[in-house]
């Protein structure tokens, strides 16, 4: 019998039935897995690296374990190889011989945060002049260095990419993190922009039909992307023609819809759907198809007079659930087009280039006070409560306030302003993002058996959510990184890399 076959049936025999997974062969082929991606890391990342060890108890620690069942305090929680294995109560959970142990009060250990959109490049919205304006047009910096550094720091463990301006790069950016070659946290790349005519972005191809649609949906599932991304002008037939080939792959699409309706996109088959209802065209009388009215007075006047109680929403939330579609939550982004919000922050400021900065604070002054953020809020809570599945991610895009780590932190918080529990805002931003990404068996709740992908924070962000943000300690793999290092090592770079 190995070492590792005989340590796991010393465990299964010290730990009452519950507390450690059973299932022998099952766990150690999950820990081979997680072995095999955690032995040979590159010292630019093991620099980043605060703890290793084979074996680590996280002793007295709370343990919000993303289900959305009340917490539990004074808690040991046991790794081995990268993989939970025991979580039981402090004062009856042995500590196994060698273990590395963190004593933790006054600290809480959660899901690391599974992020449903998070792009890997930063906005940067100038005219045809070069001004730092919002105009026309819109140009992307790829953020391969900053992005996966500040994701790892804030405790997103995982992440789908929900559109890539280079799919490339981030295709390679995924195997080179799970080579152990650079830091950043675990990477499901979707595909291009899928645009139809109208396309305001300058490394987006626009689609000129169907079977154009098809032919790139089929070049990048070959390529390995694993989700896809219809944007705002796509045509009805082109978004059949995308859901159709993606399907046969076993691959999901998600969309910024526009041109057409929340609940045409149900019918053709769409799986997921951004940005939660301020997009959503189902209301605008002046709607038409496959085409996306402008944005109007009146258009925003109907938004707003929408209730969680009025038919016509009733009835789309109930399309979207018989369909089994999901919406992503993506406040942060919402929040940034006001003026009053959200607090500025040093520790964003901070990671942020000056240009990047100062274009970000001169749009700031510009933007007008909103009330669509709370309507956002107030229909994303009512979809969730009558059944529908919502995800989370913050989409750091729009005028450069939402920044990579920080917003998928303040998402959660959001969703707490919007009236969910912190329980409810952490099991959202977790086990339904792992269960979306069909990873449910690996990560998204704190369950011996699965990855120890997690994160200690100081405090009890079961109580009080800010405490998201008191990030110590983030487990991937049961490697454990240090968040200030991380930091500290894009302070300044948001924006240019």
């Amino acid at each position: 019998m190995s070492g590792r076959y005989a340590w796991l049936l010393a465990v299964t025999m010290l730990f009452p039935m519950g507390v450690v997974g059973t299932d022998g062969p099952a766990l150690t082929t999950q820990q081979q897995e997680v072995l095999k991606a955690t032995t040979n890391l590159a010292p630019e990342v093991r620099e980043y690296v605060k703890l290793d060890d084979a074996v680590i108890a996280l002793s007295h620690i709370r343990v919000i374990d993303g289900t959305g069942q009340p917490v539990r305090n004074d808690q040991t929680l046991i790794i081995r190889d990268g993989v939970i294995v025991a979580i039981g109560e402090a004062i009856s959970t042995p500590i196994p011989p060698g273990a590395k142990v963190l004593d933790l009060p006054d600290h809480s250990v959660m899901p690391g945060l599974v992020g449903m959109h998070d792009h890997l490049f930063y906005p940067q919205p100038v005219n045809l002049a070069g001004q730092q304006a919002r105009g026309v047009l819109q140009f992307e910096q790829q953020s391969s260095f900053t992005f996966p550094r500040l994701y790892l720091a804030a405790g997103v463990t995982s992440l789908r990419t929900t559109a890539s301006v280079e799919p490339f790069a981030d295709l390679n950016l995924k195997n080179w993190i799970d080579a152990g070659k650079i830091p950043g946290p675990k990477i499901h790349v979707t595909g291009p922009y899928l645009e139809g005519k109208g396309n305001f972005r300058l490394p987006v191809h626009e689609l000129n039909g169907p079977e154009d649609a098809r032919k790139t949906v089929e070049f990048w599932a070959d390529q390995g992307v694993t989700s896809f991304k219809a944007f705002v002008h796509i045509t009805t037939g082109e978004l059949s023609a995308v859901i159709d080939a993606a399907h046969k792959r076993g691959l999901n699409v998600t969309g910024h819809l526009c041109s057409i309706t929340y609940r045409e996109a149900a019918e053709l088959g769409i799986d997921n759907i951004e940005h939660g209802f301020v997009l959503a065209t189902d209301f605008n009388s002046e709607k038409k198809p496959d085409v996306c009215p402008p944005t109007t007075e009146q258009s925003r006047a109907a938004f707003l007079a929408l209730t969680p109680e009025s038919p016509a929403v009733r009835e789309l939330f109930q399309i979207l659930i018989q369909h089994h579609v999901a919406i992503t939550s993506t406040l942060p982004v919402i929040e940034a087009y006001s003026s009053d919000r959200p607090p500025l922050q040093d520790r964003v400021l901070d990671v942020m280039s000056p240009q990047a900065q100062a274009g970000y604070l001169s749009q700031r002054v510009q933007q007008p006070v909103t009330r669509s953020l709370k309507k956002e809020m107030e229909l994303e809570h009512a979809f969730a409560k009558a059944g529908g599945t919502l995800l989370a991610g913050p989409d750091p895009t729009g005028i450069g306030g939402v920044v990579a780590g920080f917003g998928d932190q303040r998402e959660v918080e959001l969703l707490v302003e919007a009236g969910f529990t912190p329980l409810e805002a952490i099991h959202i931003a977790t086990e339904n993002g792992a269960r979306f990404l069909h990873e449910e068996d690996r990560i998204g709740t704190l369950v011996p058996g699965k990855q120890a992908d997690l994160v200690v924070v100081r405090g009890d962000s079961s109580s009080k959510i800010s405490d998201i943000e008191n990030v110590e300690i983030v487990f991937k793999d049961g490697v454990g990184y240090d968040p200030a290092k991380l930091l500290h090592s894009v302070r300044g770079q948001v924006g240019l890399r």
